[in-house]
């Protein structure tokens, strides 16, 4: 039996079970957990919008002023068609507030949405990193977006974001890591039949 060989699957073996066990006693009850309390965010008290990121406010009503709409650009709503989102300047200073104003079937919808107090839920904004970055952690936060109660003229109101938007893909994560585990040891076990066959060929 090939020392090295055998080692080296064994510890990749390990550490794949290990993850998958991490995923199963430790990400999913935590993600879990985040959930339940997004779950109720929505009849907790209104706070006002962060200006950093802080995804323990996801859901919660807020509110803010948005001075001047400095850009409204159009992101996927699925089966909505699109939804507009103006990037709202909010004082001389600091960050501003994105705000997702409706959503339209109209690819070519424009408005002319003045700005103003606005209504609504705490979301995420659309991302531009990449997906590889969010499965190795190198996102970073996420952008808030305030999801806007009353939509703006010409456009459809948009859907209460709730917990259900959240993925909880924990468990299947670990089932992915434990099928790896056995994906490897059965490659290891018929090389090394294959082997030992060869091995008793040339002896023949």
């Amino acid at each position: 039996m090939p020392v090295i060989a055998t080692a080296v699957v064994a510890l990749a073996v390990a550490a794949m079970i290990a993850l998958g066990l991490w995923q199963l006693t430790v990400r999913l009850p935590e993600k879990q957990a985040y959930i339940a309390q997004l779950r109720g965010n929505p009849a907790r008290p209104p706070v006002a919008f962060p200006r950093a990121s802080d995804d323990s406010l996801l859901f919660r009503r807020t509110s803010a002023m948005c001075l001047q709409p400095v850009s409204i650009t159009r992101a996927g709503a699925g089966k909505a068609g699109f939804r507009l989102i103006a990037a709202c300047r909010t004082g001389a200073e600091g960050p501003g507030v994105k705000v997702q104003l409706g959503t339209t079937r109209d690819p070519n919808f424009t408005t002319r949405w003045p700005g103003g107090r606005v209504t609504g839920w705490i979301s995420h904004a659309p991302s531009s990193a990449p997906l590889i970055a969010g499965l190795f952690g190198g996102a970073g936060p996420q952008e808030m977006l305030l999801v806007a109660d009353r939509p703006a003229p010409g456009l459809a109101a948009n859907t209460q974001p709730t917990a259900d938007l959240v993925p909880n893909n924990h468990l299947s994560y670990a089932v992915q890591w434990f099928f790896f585990a056995a994906i490897a040891l059965v490659i290891y076990a018929v090389a090394l039949r294959a082997r030992v066959r060869a091995q008793a060929s040339g002896r023949g």
